[in-house]
C-alpha cells in the first residue's frame, strides 16, 4: 500500500511540482480570458500578455527554487 502511495505522489509531482506556479498560471489564464472575452481586448494582445505573464511566473518560480 505504501508503494502505491509513493508512486501516485511521484506521478502527481511530475505534473505539479510547484503548487504556486500552477495556481498563478491558472489565474493568469483566467484574467486574460476575461479581458479578451468581456473587455474586448484583441486576441493578439491577449496572447502577448499570456506569453509575458507565463515568463514572469516562471522566472519568479525559478528564483524561489534557487533560494531554497
Amino acid at each position: 500500500m505504501n508503494v502505491i502511495r509513493i508512486a501516485i505522489s511521484e506521478l502527481i509531482g511530475m505534473f505539479i511540482d510547484d503548487g504556486s506556479l500552477a495556481a498563478f498560471s491558472l489565474i493568469l489564464v483566467i484574467i486574460v480570458a476575461v479581458a479578451v472575452k468581456l473587455l474586448g481586448l484583441p486576441p493578439l494582445i491577449g496572447g502577448l500578455l499570456l506569453l509575458l505573464g507565463c515568463l514572469a511566473i516562471l522566472m519568479h518560480s525559478v528564483r524561489r527554487a534557487v533560494k531554497r
